[in-house]
């Protein structure tokens, strides 16, 4: 099997599908009036973007693909953003947008995609199964397609997938240095742990 123990009691329905692409849809329209279309280069956006096709292709290789790739980032951005709230104080600057008052409040409003991401990647790998054989390749070749990118096109100050340093703190290497070692930093401490994560959830034979 190239897929591992989908569960058709998970199945997504179409109102959630037709409502989740309307969202997305809307979203992209404002994202691309106020940031451009180079914000879609985050990892984030091409996961909750991605999440449609996945949907209605009832895709277990697609939606494999971007669980591995942007589930533990996304749990990291709740797990910053929930503490941000209750400690009303910075801790890892990963939210920090959220909080900038001069930003518009329905852009900081939209950015909650975030927050029910992670369920809705969970939720398509449960019902469409994990594809074990694509999951992390998938991953690694969109890292290495989108990083290099990210850094050709973006700059400092809006470091499109941290491709000009972590956070708020800019390294100041060269990129042909920073970004190979930070694909290799999402190889090893987001792609791997991931894949052997959903592999131990979804156990099964190849």
């Amino acid at each position: 099997a190239t897929y591992w123990n989908c569960m058709p009691e998970l199945a997504i329905p179409l109102w959630f599908k037709v409502a989740y692409t309307a969202f997305v849809l809307y979203v992209m329209a404002v994202w691309w009036k106020h940031y451009g279309w180079t914000n879609f280069l985050w990892f984030s956006d091409i996961a909750f973007i991605g999440a449609v096709p996945a949907m209605w292709l009832e895709s277990a290789a697609l939606a494999s693909v971007l669980t591995v790739a942007v589930l533990i980032p996304e749990l990291l951005w709740n797990v910053d953003y929930a503490l941000r709230l209750a400690l009303r104080r910075r801790i890892t600057g990963l939210t920090d947008y959220m909080f900038e008052p001069d930003r518009l409040l329905l852009l900081r409003g939209l950015s909650l995609f975030h927050v029910p991401l992670p369920l809705v990647l969970i939720w398509m790998v449960g019902a469409y199964g994990y594809d074990a054989q694509v999951g992390l390749p998938g991953a690694i070749a969109l890292a290495a397609v989108v990083l290099p990118w990210s850094r050709i096109l973006s700059t400092p100050d809006k470091n499109i997938n941290w491709t000009y340093g972590l956070g708020a703190t800019r390294v100041p290497w060269a990129g042909w240095l920073f970004v190979p070692l930070l694909f290799i930093g999402f190889v090893l401490f987001v792609f791997v742990p991931t894949d052997a994560f959903l592999r131990l959830v979804w156990p099964g034979a190849l």
